[in-house]
């Protein structure tokens, strides 16, 4: 229960009160079922809203509430993570860029593209829509364990993700990955294909990462998640899926 109240209060802004310990790995598994909590969240306040108001202002709502739970944590590091990798800098100065809490233009720029294209997905889902919003944020929150585990940390001399590659992730820490999997076996089609959509987001941005910098940082892992949801949300409104 530790491990899973770290992760809370570490990845959301979901109030829990103090813990005496920070365990960055014993968080790790649990990133899953936190998106799993803000999906829930989401997807009870939708459905309340959805009396209240049309589909499509409901949407706008969601994003808002989902930034508001997260404490724009991700959204943050998807900006600083923009302005670093626009362009052809090297990457120590990329790396130094990301660092500067001040956001350029390239980085407001994916925010608002990311926030809207995650708002046209919200307003165009179909069937299943409470089951999907539960499972997205799950799975945006589950890349982060794959960026962990398949890339080295950029920044030995210090950062905030540096805790969680101390030491090498097995293959436990996926253990709660399987959740939102099983979950998308109720969704039907949509389902299935929300899950291969996941691994191709989350392995072209692994694939990404791993070119043009050779390292991922705790800003490119927030970037993960911002893009992985907002993908999900967005393919899985399609008509065809």
């Amino acid at each position: 229960m530790r491990g899973l109240i770290s992760a809370i209060q570490f990845i959301t802004s979901i109030p829990l009160g103090r813990t005496a310990i920070f365990e960055p790995r014993a968080m790790v598994p649990f990133f899953p079922v936190v998106g799993l909590i803000l999906g829930g969240v989401v997807a009870l306040f939708d459905f309340m809203a959805l009396y209240f108001w049309p589909v499509y202002v409901v949407a706008v709502l969601d994003v808002v509430l989902l930034v508001v739970l997260t404490g724009a944590l991700h959204i943050d590091g998807l900006g600083d993570t923009a302005d670093g990798l626009y362009g052809r800098r090297p990457r120590e100065q990329a790396l130094k860029i990301m660092k500067d809490s001040r956001i350029g233009a390239m980085g407001l720029v994916a925010v608002i593209c990311v926030l809207a294209v995650k708002w046209a997905g919200l307003a165009s889902l179909g069937p299943y829509r409470s089951l999907l919003m539960i499972i997205i944020p799950a799975l945006a929150r589950s890349s982060m364990i794959f960026g962990m585990y398949f890339l080295e940390y950029g920044r030995p001399d210090g950062g905030t993700g540096r805790p969680f590659f101390e030491n090498p992730l097995d293959k436990k820490a996926f253990i709660f990955v399987a959740i939102p999997a099983i979950l998308c076996v109720f969704a039907g089609l949509r389902g299935i294909g929300l899950m291969l959509f996941f691994i191709m987001i989350t392995g072209g941005m692994i694939i990404f990462y791993q070119k043009r910098m050779g390292c991922i940082t705790g800003d490119m892992l927030g970037a993960m998640v911002e893009i992985t949801e907002a993908g999900l949300f967005i393919v899985v409104s399609a008509g065809g899926i």
